[in-house]
């Protein structure tokens, strides 16, 4: 009895479980998940870089007038683009012949290969979601920029999305290393930095709305509130994230087993400002079947490319609890 097409069987059992996988990426990690609530999640079309627009200064026309008073009409310099690189990822799923002859009935290698696609669909998952909270520097800096990349622990120094922050102070976040006026050790000081930074970053209705911490940011935090009523968001909790409120923002505990977020760190961020940019052509994408050349195997991978940007880093803030 012949075995069975191993490249239609392939192709069944990627393509049922592959339409749902960018959005398991997105329900994954809070970060994700409120970009795609706010409609952040916006994919590129092609193009050697992504280019992101900022805004870092006011209109200068604002002008008050009376009558048939002459309009101040002198084109504003209010945008300029961060430049992002596009990153790749690839998470291979591959078939022996060997176990092509050992699965020989459909049914054992439909269920071989609904367990490689599952494997490899939770290690890309895994993979991006920690990669959200990089500095962009693993594999000779091929990997995503995250958090630690737009938001670094000093504020004045580097490059993030082609600006030098050392020349513009626009594009600056917030920070307190631990050391900074207000801040402590202590759990009634971590209310007092976070309620500071808040403030400091606050513009009319722009405000904080997703704070990520780490595991020893988040108890600090959860104890800090044991003599006061606690608020969370529902919304966050149907969706599995453990949450407390804080003002206007969901705390969101994203360190956990295997977490990447350091654990005394958090972040302070209004997502208006960041964007999940997937490319349109490879966003979960599943290519061909390729045999090697050497070996009596075939292997098919799962593509993404992209990354995260951010248009107003001074929007955003870093803190970090003194260990």
């Amino acid at each position: 009895m012949a075995s069975p097409n191993i490249s239609e069987l392939a192709t069944v059992a990627i393509e049922n479980r592959r339409r749902k996988l960018a959005d398991n990426v997105s329900d994954n990690t809070a970060l994700l998940n409120r970009l795609k609530k706010r409609g952040k999640s916006s994919p590129i079309s092609g193009g050697r870089t992504i280019y992101e627009e900022l805004e870092y200064a006011e209109n200068e026309t604002f002008k008050r007038f009376s009558g048939y008073e002459v309009l101040n009409i002198q084109p504003s310099d209010v945008f300029s683009a961060a430049e992002f690189d596009l990153r790749q990822v690839a998470v291979a799923i591959t078939i022996s012949g060997r176990e092509r002859l050992q699965n020989a009935g459909k049914e054992k290698m439909i269920d071989l290969l609904s367990k490689r696609v599952g494997n490899a669909e939770k290690t890309m998952v895994n993979g991006l979601s920690n990669d959200l909270y990089s500095n962009g520097e693993a594999d000779s800096g091929k990997q995503i920029d995250g958090l630690a990349a737009a938001l670094p622990a000093t504020a004045t120094s580097g490059t993030y999305g082609g600006i030098n922050r050392a020349n513009f102070d626009f594009w600056r976040h917030q920070e307190n290393d631990g050391s900074g006026s207000g801040f402590a050790v202590s759990n009634d000081g971590i209310r007092n930095a976070m309620m500071n930074m808040y403030v400091s970053i606050c513009r009319n209705m722009d405000k904080v709305d997703l704070i990520p911490m780490g595991n020893a940011f988040y108890t600090g935090y959860w104890e800090s509130l044991q003599d006061q009523q606690r608020f969370t968001n529902p919304n966050m909790g149907k969706m599995g994230f453990m949450n407390l409120k804080f003002l206007t923002a969901d705390c969101v505990l994203d360190g956990g087993f295997g977490g990447s977020l350091g654990a005394n760190l958090a972040y302070m961020l209004n997502t208006n400002y960041l964007f999940w940019r997937p490319h349109k052509d490879q966003n979960m994408e599943v290519s061909m079947d390729r045999y090697a050349t050497n070996q009596d195997a075939m292997v098919r991978f799962i593509l993404w490319a992209g990354n995260l940007t951010c248009s107003n880093v001074s929007l955003q803030g870093r803190l970090q609890r003194a260990a």
